[in-house]
């Protein structure tokens, strides 16, 4: 069943290359919830969506995909007028796909340690250890990003070879402690995450989804973790600032 989900995403993500209505037939359109604000309900919506974004010869390159009981995530590649990263996460009822949560970017960087937003390790390992991984992620983010304790990030991160991600932030610890440092204390940047939703994982990946605000603008953010012998190794991430309420095409939340 998780190998099938996984097949019937990525014929769904590349449907927005092909345009094909056919490759919205994982997605049961009596069920379906949209989160992401800017899209219609339902699957007729998505095929809407999909014929037009067509148009334009986009490019998808699904670089990871990780199953988590009736989940599906994804870390995509898209190349439309510009590129873009994202990350896909669908929930299934039997062989449908019933609800979609999404966050997209621009791709940005590479960063000071010359590191892409989506290279890096794909494999997952280490399936017996997902929950314990998924709660050292969720601690992590409970105490270091939303209550700011900086004085545990070493019980968390490995600094003799965290890889960073982020467009703006480069490898090791150091350089983490002052970004999140310097993202409540300078002019420049303000970070500030206030509630987290969920956490998805798989072996050694884990997937936040958190929400709160950059430089004041209502911001999601997903972060997704890399984790070895219980300490996070490796970092990816998207933001997104959410919509007004009255630009929303569904009723659904951005959560």
């Amino acid at each position: 069943m998780t190998a099938k989900r996984k097949i019937q995403i990525c014929t769904l993500l590349k449907g927005i290359e092909t345009g094909d209505a056919a490759s919205v037939t994982v997605v049961n359109p009596d069920k379906y919830i949209q989160h992401n604000p800017q899209t219609h309900e339902g699957g007729e919506g998505l095929a809407a969506l999909f014929k037009r974004l067509s148009k334009s010869s986009p490019r998808v390159n699904i670089v990871r995909v990780f199953s988590d009981g009736d989940y599906v995530f994804a870390h995509t590649d898209y190349e439309f007028s510009s590129s873009r990263i994202g990350f896909e996460v669908f929930r299934f009822e039997g062989d449908q796909t019933v609800e979609h949560w999404d966050n997209i970017q621009s791709r940005k960087g590479p960063n000071p340690s010359g590191h892409t937003m989506v290279d890096g390790p794909t494999e997952v390992t280490d399936l017996d250890r997902t929950e314990s991984n998924r709660e050292l992620v969720r601690s992590f983010v409970d105490e270091v990003l939303i209550s700011g304790q900086l004085d545990k990030l070493g019980r968390y991160i490995d600094d003799r070879c965290y890889t960073e991600h982020n467009p703006r932030i480069g490898d090791g610890l150091s350089a983490l402690r002052s970004a999140l440092s310097n993202s409540t204390s300078n002019n420049r940047i303000t970070l500030q995450y206030e509630r987290a939703h969920r956490f998805l994982a798989e072996g050694n990946f884990v997937l936040s989804v958190s929400e709160g605000f950059l430089n004041g603008v209502h911001s999601s953010f997903y972060d997704l973790f890399r984790v070895t012998d219980g300490k996070v190794v490796e970092h990816w991430d998207t933001t997104e600032a959410i919509p007004p309420r009255t630009e929303w095409k569904n009723d659904n939340g951005k959560f």
